[in-house]
């Protein structure tokens, strides 16, 4: 069963920073494209930054520059670095994985900035 599990929102004001983590199990995040979304309700969920098995990493427009992704493969672990965040970031981020055909998405975790 795959499990994947969210961890490091929280409140920060505006200009702070958090880390995200989301850990992994039943599936191992090198084999396959993971990364990490945010919405809003009532709004459309969000790409902010995926990574490929390669470690190829992308950005949203809204986050390039402050947020950075990274993997860990001996912790089946990704992290997502937040700088400088913003009220705009207040979200619920949550983590996926795609392997073959098909795509895990984890529970998620609050973040909200205030300003």
């Amino acid at each position: 069963q795959v499990q994947l599990v969210e961890s490091g929102g929280g409140l920060v004001q505006a200009g702070g920073s958090l880390r995200l983590s989301c850990t992994a199990s039943g599936i191992i995040f090198r084999f396959g494209t993971s990364g990490w979304y945010r919405q809003v309700p009532g709004k459309q969920r969000e790409v902010v930054a995926p990574i490929s098995a390669s470690g190829t990493t992308n950005y949203g427009d809204p986050v390039k520059g402050r947020f950075t992704i990274s993997r860990d493969n001996a912790k089946n672990t990704i992290y997502l670095q937040m700088l400088n965040l913003q009220p705009a970031d207040t979200a619920v981020y949550t983590c996926n994985v795609i392997r073959e055909t098909s795509t895990y998405f984890g529970q998620g975790t609050q973040v909200t900035v205030s300003s």
